[in-house]
């Protein structure tokens, strides 16, 4: 049977390591996500052989997936929903009331609501730790597949895809900025899956 003293000593660890992966993409720069990249590829390669290279748009939508069922699942069990729709319903009601009070000049009113807004400040300090802990959680899954991604395809500067209405591109060439093709790619399988599986799972609604 699991212990809560082991639950809490693995949510230590598991926020540690997703906190860990995150500074690392950031600080330490392009050898770390190489060599992030590189430890993925003994799961994901065999993937690409399996699907072939000229399906990557097929397993670049499954990668999108699993990152989208695995986010959408560490929300629902991590973030208290119904603070977040409770907090943001005062606030909305709190910053009418303070609008008309200022506009009145009443004074008494305004500091009474001063008091309110410590308690509120403290629901929206508990809401931004909330909604930093399944980030963190999140990161130990989509990273390393999102920097598998960029390893790959930047090894393999020809791969396209075809996309309505622009047709052939070159997953490597730029949407905008630095933003290329693969990765609006992946954004968009992203986002549609995970509206799905958010819907279906009743996630959100804030």
């Amino acid at each position: 049977m699991v212990t809560e003293q082991f639950k809490k000593k693995l949510d230590q660890f598991l926020l540690a390591f997703g906190i860990s992966l995150m500074l690392g993409i950031m600080i330490l720069g392009q050898d770390f996500r190489d060599s992030l990249g590189t430890a993925m590829s003994v799961i994901m390669d065999p993937v690409v052989v399996i699907l072939g290279a000229d399906n990557l748009h097929i397993v670049l939508f499954i990668m999108a997936s699993i990152t989208a069922l695995y986010a959408s699942l560490i929300q629902k069990y991590t973030i208290n929903w119904d603070l977040m729709r409770n907090t943001q319903e005062k606030m909305k009601v709190f910053q009418k009331e303070f609008r008309e009070a200022q506009l009145s000049n009443n004074t008494a009113l305004m500091k009474k609501m001063d008091e309110e807004r410590k308690a509120m400040m403290e629901d929206q300090m508990e809401m931004s730790k909330q909604q930093f802990k399944p980030m963190a959680y999140i990161s130990i899954i989509s990273l390393p597949l999102f920097m598998w991604a960029y390893h790959y395809i930047k090894g393999h500067g020809a791969a396209s895809l075809v996309f309505p209405f622009w047709g052939e591109q070159i997953l490597t060439d730029p949407v905008f900025g630095p933003f290329q093709h693969w990765i609006f790619w992946y954004f968009i399988a992203s986002l549609a899956v995970s509206q799905l599986i958010r819907k279906a799972l009743d996630v959100g609604g804030v």
